[in-house]
């Protein structure tokens, strides 16, 4: 549970660090190269760190879309001539606010433990 623990500390810590400079706006990362780059690089680290969760706590917590969030760090990783900004800016508007809120859940109910 401790390697789970850290693993889900790093998906927040990316979060965060993604949170930091969305707060700039969309025309920001739409004109930004670094900014595109920081932004797809840490939603990586997202993916990266829930593909190491244990499969256990994964199947616990069925309401957080594990294979959505792995397969997005796939694609980026992968096909990284095929990234759609729009979609990465989807991801980081719509998606990202819900996934901080259930780790921190998640992270709370493993503290009470």
């Amino acid at each position: 549970m401790r390697d789970d623990r850290k693993r889900l500390v790093h998906i927040l810590q990316a979060i965060e660090r993604v949170e930091r400079y969305a707060a700039r706006g969309e025309q920001a990362f739409r004109r930004d190269e670094l900014i595109q780059t920081w932004m797809v690089r840490n939603i990586q680290v997202i993916g990266e760190a829930a593909r190491a969760l244990s499969q256990g706590l994964r199947d616990d917590h069925p309401n957080i879309p594990w294979s959505s969030v792995i397969g997005m760090r796939h694609v980026l990783v992968h096909d990284y001539f095929e990234v759609d900004l729009d979609i990465v800016w989807r991801v980081i508007e719509r998606d990202v606010p819900t996934l901080k809120r259930n780790i921190r859940n998640l992270l709370a109910t493993l503290d009470t433990r």
